[in-house]
């Protein structure tokens, strides 16, 4: 069994330019985070390899990620960035990177976007399409419900395209309510190219008492939906570290897959991430 953490950041405040929408509000992770600082804590976990995943709309952020990939074999992959809604860039940029087995899936903070809609624009379909033609995965960012619904649409309209819904796209736990979350997960994960990532989920329930048993009900009714083979673990750090750390993480997450088969658990730790993301292990 390979264990695979599926959602890693870092980030660097050297430029605090460079990452505008991390202030000081963000407390305990407005600072620099490297890899140096996770390995020991993956180590622990029991954590084979991780994927790192774009915390920033630039080409620096993503050229940070591969020079940390380069120096830290325990990274297998690297979610990117390329302007999805400008597809000549786009394309040239990834000609630039060529066929790099890093490069596993492309992501964009459309939660920032002015409009909720951006993702279902036309210029932005071209771009997903040029994604579904080069094998790579889309991450989706799906913080608002309105972000939630344009998943099956593009899931119709990109049926080749391996889209990935990342943080069970926020539930409301901290409201312990149900909808529209359930009936929109749902409705996204009727498509089989749809996947989703069991991450995120502490920062979204109460910060300083959350247990798995708060997480429990929202990952089943994922599992309810998706199966095993289409979730997989992430564990968010840093941003982990506003509700928590990445051992408290770890652990209530595995306490929650502990109802699972071992099958199971192997697919939503490991086996998932490794088939959707086509990792070159």
């Amino acid at each position: 069994m390979v264990v695979v953490d599926a959602h890693q950041h870092l980030w660097s405040l050297e430029r605090p330019e460079d990452y505008p929408w991390l202030t000081e509000d963000y407390g305990p992770i407005y600072r620099t985070f490297t890899q140096a600082e996770i390995e020991p804590q993956l180590a622990a976990a029991g954590v084979d390899k991780t994927v790192l995943v774009q915390s920033m709309d630039s080409y620096a952020d993503t050229a940070a990620m591969f020079a940390a990939a380069r120096a830290w074999p325990r990274i297998a992959g690297i979610v990117g960035w390329v302007p999805l809604d400008r597809t000549g860039e786009a394309e040239a940029m990834l000609d630039q990177l060529g066929d790099d087995p890093l490069l596993v899936g492309i992501r964009h903070l459309i939660h920032t976007e002015p409009d909720p809609d951006w993702v279902v624009r036309d210029e932005v379909q071209a771009g997903l399409e040029l994604l579904s033609r080069r094998g790579l995965a889309f991450d989706v960012v799906a913080v608002l419900p309105r972000h939630l619904e344009h998943v099956p649409v593009l899931a119709a309209r990109n049926p080749e395209l391996r889209l990935v819904i990342d943080h069970l796209a926020k539930p409301p736990i901290r409201q312990q309510e149900w909808e529209p979350w359930s009936s929109l997960l749902e409705a996204a994960a009727a498509h089989p190219n749809v996947y989703a990532k069991v991450s995120g989920l502490n920062t979204a329930a109460e910060p300083d008492t959350w247990s798995a048993e708060d997480l429990r009900p929202y990952v089943q009714r994922a599992v309810d939906l998706f199966g095993a083979g289409r979730l997989m673990y992430g564990g968010d750090w840093p941003v982990a570290i506003l509700a928590g750390d990445y051992a408290k993480v770890w652990d209530q997450t595995n306490r929650v897959l502990s109802t699972l088969s071992s099958a199971d658990r192997e697919k939503v730790l490991g086996g998932t991430a490794v088939d959707v993301y086509r990792l070159a292990l």
